[in-house]
């Protein structure tokens, strides 16, 4: 069926439309239906089945489009949809926060390509369900949707003549009328999925993608190279004024021009402006955060709203650093665009902005506050660079900024520097979002109407009524009602906008455009070969390098994306000499040269308990103990921690390294070094000392040999006995030599790290993971005459057991033999069970039980079985303990904790712990919520402003801020304190513009000039009267006044004439006589 128009339709075919069809008619002038089929690269007919199948490299599609058939060529899109990507709406029923419609994009459904023979086109096609999408000619656009949902590729073959699509010009959607806050979003539109914003979803597709999907790495960025991760929120002034299907496009658009400003070469640095999520606001929640005429409240409703935004993980693809808030409400005075505090940033409350947006040179508004919360102040105030205002500096106080003529202040770059360093959020990658990619100049997309429109509203357009020498100088607007009264905002079209044929503008010029003038992305050149190793031995790392020189960035063109080095381990083979420990060797370089509290020191080496540290030298003194960082990174190949024998530092970073030699790799050892190995190559040895301290000193206890890992000594029994180690190769004690102080220290010698505990009352502990680089003597100082009972375990390879000579130090040789210790646990603890019979090995000079190992060359006895708990097992039960106290005792994270488990009842009254697998019923609940309720908080007043006027009455004002101890969100029982109050200076000076009043030349009044009310009305005849000419002639107790007011008419006094604080009764009143005693009769 194929229908021209709504008003030419047969009375046949309105009867068979679907109500899809009929929901048409609202919104169409023009449309077709169609059936699209599958072909081949030919054009040969395939299948009716067009929706998704298995994902194809190419598909064909042969569509009829108003009498003329297209043949689509198409290509799988793989780049266009970043994991998790989402466009979120809160609309005003969303009382959590959360979005209550977001739009994620599947990326495997979705094509692009072309016309065949016909050149010049563009098609973004998706066949998740169907075909949906854009098929773009030169001289015009079409969009195609299917009619109806449908069941996938089956539900289209069974349809026998396929499936019915609707196709209609992009110029036939008509625009639906705003009918209240609810406008673009409940309108008829939405009942017809995508028919609306088809074309914004779509557009995007045609634009160039980027190529790299990004992935998301939580790492330090290279130097000077800092990120402001931005939750982008738009209120619903902002999206009903550019229209739901636009405002996306604006918005990537208008953010653009804020990053191109932060790349300014003046700033000094390098920040990039980075979108990681936008939020669009319903019309009530928009007007509960914008107070009109209220800024400071304003502010902080935002800046509440954006806290609650924040996602809970750093890690998380949408964790912003930074809010910016877009409306068009007037939340402040005639004039605000925007509104800020400083040195906000990091700070989860106070790193946010609240801008009026009014067209893309709201972009050097959003700058300008963001410009705030980095810690910049206005130029000319407070600092030297008020003379740089006139210039277009981004942080004047007034903003004069223009997209051909703006800059950042010298102060601008100084106040930056002096704080950028401590913005640590700022150092991430970013998660890259593959938003639809902006044209080289965002000019492109807009003509000099619609810049007028976003700039003074709905129904401006350019100037036309006076012709301009360069239309690129300033931009001119007028309304068509009134076209002969132009406007401007005293800066040109952004770059790009078309000015002429074939001419845009660029930096407020027409001209044509080059090459060398358009933005340009930088480009990787080929890697250079990697240089010499920094070690010969031991492992070393080697780097090569590449440039961004293929091409270079220009005209603000972005930089590459990625890595400028690599590195790779060289020289692993280890030294010929004693086995030595690089960082140890860097400390000790420094013992002549590197002095610590005035003196010199012997530096051993130390690794520090923050990870973010372990790549700078930290060195410890062998004389005092105390530690020192030695400013400076530890050389390129030393190894990150003595826990990681394989991940080393580069450049002061921590580069993973598998146990392959492979960087970045995650293979890793067993217990006993085997690399990727499951520990099936691993003996543990372990065993127990006692022997009586038969004299003082140094007592031998054990021989831990080469090889040794996870090592753990500890005493039996506390006793006054110290643990001591030495080096068997070099004969020296490393811990607790005679003179040592036996405190808890963390100790390395020869590249393994050994902890110590000892804390005076306890047990001491000695412990390592190895490996050991050479065999050990576990010693022990006696003092006194207990027992030293000590136990020993450690793990070693297979291969190395015959090499171990770790004997304890036995007087008795006697022999041994395989005795009955005891039963097993019977397997069971019901139900019918088995226990077997357990031997150990006894002496028999003594029937004492000994370690096992002294029984090794012994037959051991046959196992013998019994059977054990006979009876029936009980039903298994959920069992759960009692509630913790709540974590805590306001706020929004509180839990409480109780411990739940599945245990089955025992004959002896006792219960054993089974798996929950076992436990029928509903598993109780062993978390949940508790004192959630806002913490207590008081109102926190800042200083009253200076009053707002120098004479006269005038206002002051204040912040008032509702937040408890730790600056955080609260509730305050008591009421807000006021935040303005009346001020009163003197009056102020009025001039004189001379009398008011007949009266005033009579001589008989002058004294008169006494009275204020008489002065302001005669002002002119009272500045000639002095002071002491008014105190020669005051007016005596009785004069001819009262004669001159009974024959005398007053005329009235005009409005104009009247004295602000005179009416006509004072006039008659000043004028009555006074009797004797001065009282008014």
């Amino acid at each position: 069926i194929f229908c021209c128009s709504l008003c030419c339709l047969c009375a046949a075919v309105c009867e068979e439309m679907t109500e899809k069809e009929r929901d048409a008619h609202h919104v169409l002038g023009e449309y077709g239906l169609v059936r699209p089929v599958s072909v081949d690269a030919d054009g040969h007919f395939l299948s009716h089945a067009v929706s998704a199948g298995p994902r194809h490299r190419q598909l064909y599609y042969n569509v009829t489009v108003f009498g003329r058939e297209f043949h689509l060529r198409l290509r799988h899109n793989a780049r266009l949809v970043a994991p998790g990507a989402k466009m979120e709406w809160h609309d005003d029923d969303d009382s959590n926060g959360t979005a209550t419609r977001s739009e994620p994009l599947q990326g495997d459904c979705l094509y692009v390509g072309d016309v065949t023979d016909t050149p010049g086109t563009t098609v973004a096609i998706s066949n998740c369900d169907g075909l949906a999408g854009m098929i773009r000619m030169e001289e015009e656009e079409f969009f195609i949707e299917p009619v109806e949902k449908g069941n996938g590729v089956m539900g289209e073959e069974e349809g026998g003549g396929g499936r019915q699509h609707i196709v209609y010009r992009s110029s036939s959607v008509k625009k639906m009328p705003v009918s209240g806050p609810a406008a673009g979003y409940h309108s008829r539109g939405a009942d017809l999925p995508g028919l609306l914003d088809l074309e914004s979803l779509y557009r995007g597709v045609e634009q160039s993608i980027n190529q790299t999907r990004a992935q998301r790495q939580r790492r330090q960025s290279p130097e000077r190279a800092y990120n402001i991760e931005v939750l982008l929120g738009v209120d619903d002034s902002v999206v009903q004024f550019h229209g739901k299907e636009h405002v996306q496009k604006y918005l990537l658009t208008l953010m653009n021009i804020v990053n191109e400003i932060y790349h300014d070469p003046s700033l000094g640095a390098r920040i990039n402006v980075v979108l990681v999520r936008i939020i669009m606001l319903g019309y009530g929640k928009s007007m509960s955060l914008i107070e009109l005429g209220n800024p400071s409240q304003s502010l902080e409703n935002v800046c509440r709203w954006a806290f609650l935004q924040q996602k809970q993980e750093t890690g998380d693809a949408e964790y912003h650093d930074h809010a910016i808030f877009l409306t068009r409400q007037e939340f402040g005075p005639t004039g605000m665009q925007g509104y800020a505090p400083v040195t906000g940033m990091c700070q989860p409350v106070r790193s946010c902005t609240l801008n009026h947006e009014d067209g893309f040179s709201s972009a050097f508004v959003v700058a300008h506050e963001t410009g705030h919360v980095l810690g910049m102040e206005h130029d000319g105030q407070g600092n030297r660079c008020g003379d740089e205002v006139h210039m277009g500096s981004i942080m004047a106080p007034l903003v004069q900024a223009a997209f051909h003529r703006f800059h950042w202040s010298r102060c601008s770059q100084q106040e930056l520097g002096r704080y950028l360093q401590s913005y640590d959020c700022l150092r991430d990658d970013p998660y890259e979002h593959n938003w639809p990619s902006l044209p080289r100049l965002p000019g492109l997309h807009y003509s000099m109407n619609e810049q007028c429109r976003f700039d003074f509203g709905v129904g401006y357009v350019m100037c036309t009524a006076y012709r301009t020498f360069d239309p690129c100088k300033q931009l001119w607007c007028s309304h068509p009602d009134n076209p002969f009264f132009c406007k401007t905002k005293k800066g040109p079209p952004i770059d790009g906008t078309m000015c002429g044929d074939g001419k845009h503008c660029f930096k407020g010029h027409c001209i044509w455009l080059t090459n060398d003038m358009i933005k340009q992305d930088g480009g990787w050149g080929v890697w250079s070969q990697f240089g010499s190793c920094t070690r010969t031995c031991g492992g070393g790392v080697q780097f090569r390098t590449r440039e961004c020189d293929n091409p270079r960035p220009a005209n603000g063109g972005r930089t590459c994306l990625g890595a400028n080095r690599q590195f790779q381990l060289c020289n692993s083979q280890e030294c010929e000499e004693l086995y030595s420990d690089f960082r140890e060797e860097q400390c000790r370089r420094l013992d002549t040269e590197f002095e610590f509290h005035n003196n010199k020191h012997h530096w051993l080496p130390y690794e520090h308990t923050d990870p973010k540290q372990r790549c700078h030298l930290h060195c410890q003194s062998k004389e005092t103990r105390d530690k020192s960082n030695m400013q400076r990174l530890v050389q390129d190949g030393t190894l990150c921690s003595y826990r990681d024998p394989y991940s080393v530092c580069v450049h002061g970073d921590c580069e993973k390294v598998g146990c392959d030699g492979v960087v970045g790799s995650s293979q890793q050892e067993d217990k006993c070094g085997v690399c990727g190995g499951d520990n099936s190559s691993c003996k543990i040895i372990n065993g127990n000392f006692t022997r009586s301290a038969k004299k003082q000193g140094f007592l031998k206890v054990l021989e831990i040999p080469r090889g040794a890992r996870h090592l753990l000594i500890q005493e039996i029994k506390p006793t006054a006995h110290i643990l001591a180690v030495k080096n068997q190769a070099s004969g020296q004690f490393f811990l607790n030599a005679e003179g040592d102080l036996p405190e808890s220290r963390a100790v390395i010698e020869k590249g393994v790290e050994w902890e110590y505990v000892n804390n005076g009352h306890d047990k001491e502990t000695l412990q390592t993971n190895g490996p050991l680089r050479h065999g050990v003597l576990i010693m022990v100082q006696s003092h006194g005459d207990a027992k030293v009972t000590l136990s020993y375990k450690y793990i070693i390879h297979m291969n190395l057991l015959s090499a171990i000579e770790n004997n304890m130090l036995l007087d008795d040789t006697s022999f041994y033999e395989w005795a009955l210790k005891k039963w097993s646990y019977c397997s069971k603890p019901c139900g019918g069970g088995k226990q077997y019979t357990r031997y150990g090995c006894r002496r028999r000079a003594d029937s004492k039980m000994v370690h096992r190992r002294y029984c090794e060359n012994i037959k051991k006895l046959r196992a013998i079985s019994r059977d054990c708990n006979q009876k029936e097992c009980s039903q298994p039960i959920w069992e759960d303990g009692p509630w913790e106290p709540c974590s805590k005792t306001c706020g929004k994270t509180g839990y409480q904790m109780r411990s739940v488990r599945c245990v089955q009842p025992l004959d002896n009254g006792n219960k054993r712990s089974i798996h929950s697998k076992y436990c029928n019923d509903d598993r109780p609940e062993a978390r949940r919520p508790c004192n959630r309720e806002l913490c207590p908080a008081q109102w926190r007043v800042g200083s009253w402003t200076q009053c707002s006027v120098t004479c006269a009455n005038g206002t002051q004002q204040r912040q008032a801020l509702c937040h408890t101890r730790d600056n955080t969100i609260g509730l305050c029982l008591d009421s807000k304190p006021d935040t303005i109050r009346i001020c009163r200076l003197m009056p102020c000076k009025q001039r004189c513009h001379g009398d008011r009043s007949v009266f005033c030349r009579m001589e008989v009044l002058i004294r008169y000039c006494t009275l204020p009310d008489y002065k302001r009305m005669c002002c002119k005849s009272c500045s000639n009267v002095t002071d002491s000419s008014l105190s020669t002639t005051a007016p005596p107790r009785v004069t001819a006044v009262p004669l001159l007011t009974c024959h005398v008419r007053l005329q009235p006094m005009t409005a104009v004439d009247m004295p602000p604080s005179l009416s006509q009764t004072d006039m008659n009143t000043s004028l009555v006589p006074l009797n004797e005693t001065g009282v008014r009769p």
